[in-house]
């Protein structure tokens, strides 16, 4: 190993070619000529005294190391990122950058909304959203602030159980025609939509009675975003969040009985409390999910 420690430059090379997959995806991603990422990959191996790829006729394969050496690169790449979102702004003021991560469908469906009225009430405020169904490492620095719809356990998180959000069975009207379920047998006569690997529904529906295996859904998406908009299409019944069923497609609820509720929390790291602009995101986001969650409650 060279006694010369490598630039953080080579990292984010390395860390870009195995994000992109290729030599030239990544060079794309950081914004330079493909002939330099190869350079700064090779340079990297060079100080290190390894190899992180094989070359092969369709481009780099990362070696086995590589794929251990990459939570480190991506710990680089956060506490980088972090560093630049600790210089933007001070301590006190509400203004800089905040990262917030959350779910695919939150972030779609509902997030807009709520950053909206938060930029209205805090312009100053910079906001970066990473969507992920994947729970983000806040120690680690991947995000400043994040939605999670199961309970954090992890230490020194500030948490707040900001929703109780109802889920059902919905279709649009023009799919169930004349043919709406009235028990829960009557499904089995109907397009469900579902998950292709993960087994939310197929478990729900077990505990009621009805045993399904991923065969019996005419619909399969491991993405809940792909699922609801399978279901807005009108490709069958599947599951939405209460709040949600008459946006932008009105919905139609089957089985109104067969519910389950999820909670959203609200999280940030306790290092975090002192700084203005994540702690005004941490509870504009707490009390907006609290709202999406009960509509009526919020128009009175």
């Amino acid at each position: 190993m060279s006694e010369t420690e490598p630039s953080w430059d080579l990292y984010g090379a390395f860390l870009a070619v195995m994000q992109g997959g290729s030599l030239s995806a990544a060079a794309r991603s950081l914004g330079v000529a493909q002939p330099t990422v190869r350079r700064q990959v090779e340079q990297l191996e060079q100080q290190l005294g390894v190899v992180l790829f094989t070359r092969a006729p369709n481009g780099l394969l990362p070696t086995e190391l590589a794929r251990a050496t990459l939570p480190y690169a991506e710990s680089l790449a956060a506490t980088a990122r972090a560093l630049v979102r600790s210089v933007s702004g001070s301590t006190a003021a509400d203004r800089g950058t905040v990262r917030v991560t959350c779910s695919e469908v939150v972030g779609v469906e509902v997030m807009p909304g709520l950053l909206a009225t938060l930029r209205r009430a805090h312009p100053r405020i910079q906001i970066e959203l990473v969507l992920s169904d994947r729970n983000a490492d806040l120690a680690r620095r991947d995000a400043d602030v994040a939605v999670r719809m199961v309970q954090p356990r992890q230490d020194g998180l500030i948490r707040q159980r900001a929703a109780r959000i109802e889920l059902g069975l919905f279709a649009t009207a023009a799919y169930l025609g004349e043919r709406r379920p009235r028990a829960l047998v009557d499904l089995a006569e109907h397009s469900l939509v579902g998950a292709d690997r993960t087994r939310g529904l197929i478990d729900l529906l077990a505990t009621r009675g009805l045993v399904t295996t991923p065969r019996d859904y005419a619909f399969r998406c491991d993405s809940d975003l792909g699922a609801l908009a399978a279901v807005r299409a009108g490709l069958g019944i599947g599951v939405c969040q209460v709040p949600l069923s008459q946006r932008p497609v009105p919905l139609v609820r089957v089985l109104p009985r067969l519910a389950l509720h999820i909670e959203a929390w609200v999280v940030m790291l306790e290092d975090l409390r002192a700084v203005g602009r994540v702690r005004v995101v941490y509870e504009h986001l707490a009390a907006g999910l609290a709202a999406y969650a009960s509509p009526r409650r919020s128009e009175r």
